[in-house]
């Protein structure tokens, strides 16, 4: 099942009991990106390998074409070979691994060493590497070490042990095709003289290291918001991001949503200012909401950035949308029992003087809670608004200069007309969502958001079955279209009326609602 997370941020100081201590470790979504580098990186290694062989020999024949030496494979190139199949070979393991980030990250030092062994070797067999003598030079062991030090995030000190090792290489292997009699190369001293370089480079990548490693400490810091510690970023939408978050005394899961304050108050400080108090009254009642359905708002605040937040409960499973875009249109008994169950989230907030103002799709979530299944969750209840008011600017988090609240598919009619809501705004809404989980499909269709908002206004829907692949019973064609219709008077009048229509669709064609796996 896929992951879904409410919208959240974070907890205030009085919850995090005393302050963690020790060093931080390195951001998830950090590792993560470090291990696709990784990836790359082996990927491309792989290709060099077999490139700069091919390469190799072409220069040999180039600069002494009379000597046939060129069309040998030596020892040299089978290391070549090797390589190439164990760049492609790490390259496949990184991507398709489902091991922690932090252990390809070490497996990856072991390929970073195993590459300098190699080049090693091959720049210390082959006379035509020699040159005139042993001079002072920069190798591709130097270029390694760095390179590994600026993808890698790991300590400096593994950093600079690893590439110690790794610059070893080089004169032991110089050592050895001395002793071999492959290349006399003079008093040992040389090999020092060779090769202190890369020494020198080992050096450097520590400092790449330390540079690292404290930018991503300063991310792991700026991530942590009273009790929760931010991670991976789930998704991004008009109004903000929104993140997995760990409770850091408790490690539980919670999601976290940052508002941006641009998108609360259009730019203007004393607007921002109205709207961010209006945030705190209205997240205080959601949080007061207890239904099994609602979502669970766990805190709410402004971080000292001035960023809204709100912390939710972290959810298995997925949205309506997902589901009919999975799935397609559902049998109807699926949709009367989520239908039911998002009444009795929606009925306990309109008794608290409480519209939703966006029941659609993806703001319905289902997933499994225990030993059931289909269990039904509504989301966002931050975006609420009491009943019996207007929009007016600057006075709810949904409305910004140029964007109507709500979502036009699923949009009541006197709220495109900005007139009073109430309870029953959100029932037409719910009214839209089971015709899309009946039919896969909008009520009504256009070009245009704007043309799409004209329909709801003007035109009468024709039932669900009309438009259907399943059989929908006639009771149930009839509760959908009462929903949908555009006074919110002949409506249902309370999501609890609705949820007893429903119920006794149930019953009269004696059949319980089927519940399958989300």
């Amino acid at each position: 099942m896929e992951r879904f997370i409410g919208p959240a941020l974070q907890s205030t100081p009085a919850d995090t009991g005393a302050p963690v201590s020790g060093p931080r470790e390195m951001p998830d979504d950090i590792l993560h990106e470090s291990k696709k580098r990784l990836s790359v990186i082996a990927f491309l290694g792989s290709v060099l390998w077999l490139t700069g062989t091919v390469l190799f020999h072409l220069a040999e024949r180039a600069i002494n074409p009379t000597n046939p030496a060129w069309k040998n494979f030596g020892f040299p190139d089978w290391v070549a070979v090797v390589n190439f199949a164990v760049s492609l070979g790490f390259c496949a393991w990184t991507r398709r691994s489902t091991r922690p980030p932090a252990e390809l990250l070490k497996a990856g030092l072991g390929y970073q060493v195993f590459v300098c062994l190699s080049i090693s070797v091959i720049w210390h067999w082959h006379p035509f590497m020699h040159g005139d003598g042993a001079t002072p030079m920069l190798t591709w062991v130097g270029v390694v070490v760095m390179l590994f030090a600026a993808i890698l995030p790991i300590p400096p000190r593994t950093t600079v042990i690893t590439g110690l090792l790794c610059v070893s290489m080089m004169p032991v292997a110089m050592l050895v095709v001395g002793k071999l009699g492959i290349w006399d190369f003079g008093s040992p001293g040389k090999v020092v003289l060779m090769h202190y370089p890369d020494f020198l480079l080992v050096g450097l990548a520590w400092s790449i290291s330390t540079v690292m490693a404290r930018l991503g400490h300063q991310v792991s810091k700026a991530r942590e918001m009273g009790s929760y510690h931010l991670g991976e970023l789930i998704g991004r939408g008009g109004m903000g991001e929104v993140y997995e978050a760990t409770h850091r005394m408790l490690a539980r899961k919670a999601a976290i949503k940052l508002i941006r304050t641009s998108s609360v108050g259009g730019g203007d400080p004393e607007t921002t200012k109205v709207a961010i108090a209006r945030f705190r009254r209205e997240a205080e009642v959601a949080a007061s909401l207890r239904s099994p359905h609602t979502v669970a708002l766990y805190d709410f605040g402004t971080t000292p950035e001035g960023a809204l937040y709100i912390v939710m409960e972290f959810l298995e499973g997925m949205d309506l949308e997902t589901l009919v875009r999975k799935q397609g249109a559902q049998p109807w008994e699926r949709v009367v029992s989520i239908m039911r169950q998002t009444c009795e989230s929606l009925e306990e907030a309109h008794t608290r003087g409480l519209v939703h103002r966006d029941i659609k799709p993806a703001n319905i979530h289902i997933g499994r809670l225990g030993l059931q299944d289909d269990f039904v969750k509504v989301l966002d209840f931050g975006l609420v608004k009491s009943i019996g008011t207007r929009e007016k600017p600057g006075e709810t988090l949904a409305t910004r200069e140029g964007m109507t609240p709500g979502t036009p598919d699923f949009m009541p009619p006197e709220m495109a007309m900005g007139e009073t809501v109430d309870g029953r705004a959100d029932l037409y809404a719910l009214g839209c969502v089971a015709w899309y989980l009946l039919t896969g499909k909008p009520v009504f269709e256009g070009a245009s958001p704007y043309h799409i908002i004209a329909r709801h206004l003007n035109e009468q829907p024709q039932p669900p079955s009309a438009a259907a692949t399943r059989p929908i019973p006639a009771e149930l064609d009839e509760i959908v279209l009462g929903c949908l219709k555009k006074r919110p008077d002949e409506r249902p009048q309370s999501a609890a009326s609705l949820s007893d229509a429903l119920s006794r669709v149930t019953s009269s064609l004696g059949t319980a609602p089927a519940v399958p796996a989300a």
